[in-house]
């Protein structure tokens, strides 16, 4: 355990709005583009996230099983996928949280934000983006993600000195 108290970090409602610093929400809802397909039967959320693959690689698909977190949680730790987005989509709809900071310069404790993110909402990390690995809450949660495969190191780890810790998921 740090001999530092970790900081508290604040959990918010994932949205649209909140998060696009940080890449996209993925969501079916009004705010955006969807139109009727296959004679009326399905409506087509369209173009929701931009999935980058980075310079000569291509993109995955993949199932994450991720284990549950208990609260409060320390963060202490972030990574990076600096050649392209990883995008994740909760399968289970269930809740979890999203651990994120901006890209650029390894993360303070201060440059964190915490989204709780319902289980209908997937969330896209623009390239660079640190966030925190998969926070699945209460039960395994298995998540769709899209990401890179390719040539070249795309996973940089950071330890977060002081940790911050999520007391409740609010």
């Amino acid at each position: 355990m740090d001999t530092i108290t970790p900081h508290r970090l604040t959990v918010e409602p994932l949205s649209r709005e909140a998060f696009a610093p940080y890449g996209e929400v993925i969501e079916a809802s009004e705010a955006v583009q969807h139109f009727t397909i296959n004679a009326g039967n399905t409506e087509r959320y369209h173009d929701l996230a931009e999935i980058a693959p980075g310079p000569d690689g291509r993109v995955i698909v993949s199932i994450f099983r991720g284990q549950p977190r208990a609260l409060p949680f320390r963060v202490a730790m972030m990574e990076r996928h600096p050649l392209a987005s990883q995008a994740f989509i909760p399968m289970s709809g269930r809740p979890y949280l999203v651990v994120v900071a901006p890209a650029g310069a390894p993360p303070a404790v201060d440059d964190l934000r915490v989204f709780l993110a319902r289980g209908d909402q997937g969330v896209n990390y623009a390239t660079g983006v640190w966030h925190h690995p998969l926070l699945a809450l209460d039960a395994v949660c298995d998540f769709l993600v899209v990401d890179r495969a390719g040539p070249g190191h795309n996973c940089d780890e950071v330890v977060i000195e002081p940790a911050g810790v999520i007391l409740a998921a609010d």
